[in-house]
């Protein structure tokens, strides 16, 4: 399967999992205390099928990149919270990095 298909599956179980964190209420929720644990799970897996193929910096960087992304978005939409200029701006430069180790460096040729 293509490497970046199963990263894309870890930084979503990755999503679903953080999002579970914040539900899970200190891990006092059963249900989404074992959405924590599956979400988690299911990410590490991924991505360690995914390392089989990709280097480890372009993986990590792009699971953690989109990861950060990924969240502030739900932390926005779902949770309500709020994110200003700056956090804004620093998200953008984090998607930019990921741009430029996925597609311009020769980081991620294999």
């Amino acid at each position: 399967m293509n490497p970046y298909v199963l990263l894309a599956g870890a930084i979503m179980s990755e999503l679903i999992g953080t999002t579970a964190l914040k539900l899970s209420d200190g891990f006092s929720n059963p249900i989404p205390s074992l959405g924590v644990v599956v979400g988690y799970g299911f990410a590490f897996y991924l991505v360690s099928l995914t390392l089989e193929d990709l280097p480890i910096g372009v993986v990590y960087g792009t699971w953690a990149a989109l990861g950060i992304a990924g969240v502030a978005a739900i932390g926005v939409v779902v949770f309500d919270e709020t994110l200003d200029l700056a956090g804004a701006v620093g998200i953008l430069l984090i998607l930019v990095g990921v741009y430029c180790v996925n597609i311009l460096s020769e980081m991620s040729a294999h």
